[in-house]
């Protein structure tokens, strides 16, 4: 069997294990394996595909893990307006208690409303940003 075979081989079932287990670093190694295949179609010698692959494979591994890392993640459930029908939505306060909170008729309920850290409390329009357990985290708007 031709060694070109053998990483043709190597990257589909690369492939197929990412496709079973959904980690889209296998599929960074099987583009290794199909760089070190087009090696083996050039007549390299066998460490040459090796270094060729180890090097694509990894470099892509390395690569992709970066370039996640420097992606923001997603908003968490409590933040994400399809998940919270809240989220975005405004309320008025009025005033706000000593402790940081705020009463506010919200839905025809009344809610707790809290401000970011950070941020000076002020009277006004306000939109929910997220809802904390019972009470909406608000930024001004």
């Amino acid at each position: 069997m031709a060694e070109s075979t053998i990483w043709w081989l190597l990257a589909g079932g690369t492939v197929v294990a990412e496709l079973l287990t959904g980690t889209f670093y296998l599929l960074m190694l099987a583009v290794g394996f199909a760089a070190a295949a087009l090696a083996a179609h050039a007549s390299a010698s066998t460490v040459v595909q090796i270094v060729t692959a180890a090097l694509v494979g990894g470099g892509a591994v390395v690569a992709w893990h970066w370039a996640r890392r420097r992606r923001p993640g997603d908003p968490s459930a409590r933040a994400d307006r399809s998940v919270n029908l809240d989220v975005g939505e405004l309320v008025m306060i009025d005033s706000w208690n000593a402790d940081g909170t705020a009463a506010v008729k919200y839905r025809g309920a009344n809610w707790t409303a809290v401000h970011r850290n950070g941020v000076t409390p002020s009277v006004g329009m306000h939109r929910v940003a997220e809802l904390v357990g019972s009470r909406l985290l608000v930024d001004p708007v």
